[in-house]
Parts: C-alpha cells; structure tokens; sequence
C-alpha cells in the first residue's frame, strides 16, 4: 500500500504504514501480531493512536486539513505537524527530561511517530480535577519553560541563528493567528465561538465586553504577542498539554510554536494553575472540602515562578559571556551593568 499522498488514516491502514515504516516497526521490534492500536484523540484537531505491543510502543499523531471537533466546515492547515515535530525535536534537544522523543516524521501524511507515555501519566488537567498532588511539577515546569525560553532567545543565539529560526516559524501563521483570534480577540466582542453558563454569566459576560480599559490592556498585549518574537514558544501550554506521574512531567502537543514573547507560555502555564485554584470550591464534598489541595496548587504557583526566575537568571550568568547577542560582553562588562 503507498503512502505518497494524504489520507486519513484508521487502524487498518495504520497497520500497513507501520510495516511499510522502518523506524516505527523497529520500536516494536518487527513484531505484529500482538499489536494493539486504539485511537485515543480527545483534542479539538487530530487523530492519536496509541501503538502498543509486547515487543515495544509508540504514538501516532495525524493533523487533519480541518478542525476535527468542528468538521469540514473549518479548515486548517496540516502543515501544522511539520512544525509541531520541529518544535518537539528543538524542545526535545534543550529539555530531553520532559519532552517525548520524536521516532518519525512524515511530512506528506502530517504524521508524528513518538514516544508513548504509559501510565500512570496522565493529562494534568484531569489529575488537577481527580485532585492528585504532584510535588515535582513546579521544578520540572520550571525547568522545561527556563530552557527552552532561554536556549531560543539572543541572551543565547546569535542574531543570524535566531533570525533563521524565526523565519522557519513563521510558516505556522495559521496557528498562530487562531492563538490571537481566541485569545486576544474573542472573549472581548460578539463572536460564535464564545460560551458561557447563560444566563447565569451573561451579566459577568457582557462586562468582558464592555470593560475599555482591559480591551486597552488587551490591545498592548497582543500588539506585542504579533509583534516581538523574543523566543520559541510552546504556544499552547494549557494544563491539557503537560502529562504526569508523581515522579515524571512530560510537555507534549506543540503545534501552536512560534517565536512570540517568552511571557505568553509563563503566563498560559500559571493562568491554568489559577483557574484550579478557584474551581476547588466546585470540586469540595462532605468528606473532603479541597483546601488542603487548594493550598497546594497555590504553592506551585509561586514555586513554578519562583524556579523559573532562579533557573533562566541561573542559565544567562553561565552563558553571559557566550555567542548571545543581546547584551554583547564587551560592553555589558561591569557588575553594575549586568
């Protein structure tokens, strides 16, 4: 069976593609027989298979030309899986403890073969609702923003570097004008895709709207969101995009990349720690009323910044008299200066 043009793929097919794939079949070491592949996709945009067989396993991610919980009707570049794979192997080669190998890369079928997190991972986001507890997240989160914030910027890169690696992600425009359309524009206007619990929040909905001066905040923000491309970010760090374990954090589903500034995946990952935080009211029963876990989302809020500023601070004094071209050494040379 030939893969030379786009295709949907369904475990059938998928099958045949892995035995037709070297570097994927040789994951379970050449082994089929036992093969177990089960589509686990709970995400607005693609298809996921989990590969799993006695011999070895793996994922398969396919972007589709359209937005899959929303149909034909929304079409969106495919070409989204080139720059998620670039995004993962870049982030891959600066943090390797918590970002998931890429195995293979087919830029004709918009496929990602990678490493499968087995359980116990799971999505954070569920972990936060099940109320788990997991003591290493604010240094691992610290640690993967800290690297690949710093490793991508000119505190680090040269101007040629960084301006190459800036033009590469500038084909991902389609994303990234979805990243200010939902976030930078629609929950400030009328607009079809916004929901709340009406009419319950229509009131709290219509001040959104109506508050001039946070749509004049607003306006800086993402004027400079378009405009500064200070390093890559992950562009979508939303508790949905971070499995754990106690022991294990893994950054996945980077599709959104760009070089923007370095405060957007700050931001995202802490605004997504501070809506936990409030819903734990939601989730407080007879048997346990959650403040305990209340307390501890709060204290990894102020630990992951708290990391986060010791780490990157850590990582310019080390590198501060390197290639980096945004403070050169032979001017920036005095201690009052630096």
């Amino acid at each position: 069976m030939a893969f030379t043009e786009f295709r949907p793929l369904d475990d059938k097919s998928l099958l045949e593609y892995i035995k037709a794939t070297p570097s994927l079949s040789s994951k379970i070491g050449n082994k089929f027989d036992d093969l177990t592949i089960k589509e686990v996709g709970d995400g607005n945009l693609n298809f996921v298979y989990i590969v799993v067989g006695t011999s070895g396993s793996f994922v398969i991610k396919q972007a589709l030309p359209y937005v899959r919980c929303i149909g034909e009707s929304w079409p969106m570049t495919k070409e989204r899986a080139y720059f998620e794979a670039l995004a993962l192997k870049e982030h891959g080669k600066l943090c390797p403890d918590h970002v998931p190998e890429v195995y293979h890369f087919d830029r004709t079928m918009s496929l990602i073969g990678m490493r499968y997190l087995e359980p116990p991972h799971i999505i954070l986001r569920k972990g936060l609702i099940a109320g788990i507890k997991y003591p290493l997240l604010a240094e691992h989160m610290s640690e993967f923003m800290a690297k690949t914030l710093f490793y991508t910027s000119l505190l680090y890169r040269t101007t040629t570097e960084h301006k190459r690696n800036v033009a590469e992600f500038c084909g991902n425009v389609e994303l990234c004008r979805l990243t200010e359309q939902v976030v930078f524009s629609d929950p400030y206007k009328v607009s079809k895709f916004n929901h709340w619990t009406s009419p319950y929040l229509d009131r709290d909905a219509e001040a959104v709207r109506e508050d001039n001066t946070l749509k004049l905040e607003v306006a800086g923000l993402k004027s400079m969101f378009c405009e500064r491309a200070q390093a890559l970010i992950h562009g979508d760090l939303h508790t949905g995009s971070v499995m754990d374990t106690p022991n294990s954090t893994q950054v996945i589903d980077p599709e959104f990349a760009f070089y923007r500034p370095m405060g957007f995946d700050i931001g995202a990952f802490v605004g997504n720690l501070i809506l936990p935080f409030f819903a734990q009211d939601g989730h407080a029963h007879e048997g346990n009323d959650r403040k305990e876990y209340k307390e501890w989302i709060w204290r990894t809020i102020e630990e992951t910044w708290t990391l986060f500023h010791k780490k990157f601070t850590a990582l310019w004094h080390q590198h501060r008299d390197g290639s980096g071209e945004a403070y050169l050494p032979e001017i920036y040379n005095k201690p009052e200066l630096q």
